[in-house]
């Protein structure tokens, strides 16, 4: 048996870990004294039986969110519609960051924020969970927001999202300030004739 045969397909794949990032060709040749050679190196003109193999570069990985979290957010991102409504919105927000889930949020109390949950849901109640782009919930309901998180296929032992960072906010950098906020949205079941001030903190919302 020929050792070297049986050891070159182990030393190269050993050469193609130890090789640092920038290199990106393995070169295997027989040298003049008939010696099997592997290098990062060209082969010199007279050697013989070259080979070459193209390689990516060494890479790590230093994202800690989940795979199965990753696959999710590709098929089905993730969208929070709120205001400052009190523990509600706050107990929905909450939720979000505990089981992981990397989301946008849209201020509904802006002009454009007022618009898409309009456009969305056709009312002005809120917290409003979109999943993906069929998947809805309009109000707060624990259970209801995780059976939409477990069909999308967000894991339920996650890391929580980190304090800050966690939520990127659908607004428009450096655009104008709105001449006045919009108004509140309004509670599920609200009176026609009510006015529009915003509800009572943490009152009026779905359970």
């Amino acid at each position: 048996m020929n050792p070297k045969r049986v050891a070159g397909p182990f030393l190269f794949a050993a050469l193609a870990l130890a090789l640092p990032a920038h290199a990106q060709t393995l070169y295997r040749y027989v040298d003049p004294s008939g010696h099997v050679v592997y290098s990062d190196q060209p082969p010199p003109p007279d050697a013989k039986g070259v080979q070459s193999k193209q390689l990516q570069g060494n890479v790590i990985d230093t994202d800690a969110t989940p795979l199965a979290t990753r696959q999710a957010m590709q098929a089905f991102p993730v969208t929070l519609y709120t205001f400052d409504c009190g523990d509600v919105c706050r107990e929905a927000q909450a939720l979000l960051a505990r089981r992981g889930v990397p989301h946008a949020t849209v201020d509904v109390t802006t002009p454009e924020g007022g618009t898409k949950l309009k456009s969305l849901t056709g009312g002005q109640s809120a917290p409003v969970l979109q999943v993906g782009d069929k998947r809805l919930a309009v109000g707060y309901n624990e259970a209801r927001w995780q059976a939409l998180l477990d069909e999308a296929g967000y894991p339920k032992d996650a890391p929580p999202l980190r304090a800050g960072p966690g939520a990127a906010t659908a607004s428009t950098p450096g655009g104008p300030a709105p001449a006045a906020p919009a108004a509140k949205p309004s509670a599920p079941g609200a009176a026609a004739a009510a006015p529009p001030a915003a509800p009572a903190k943490g009152t009026g919302y779905p359970q």
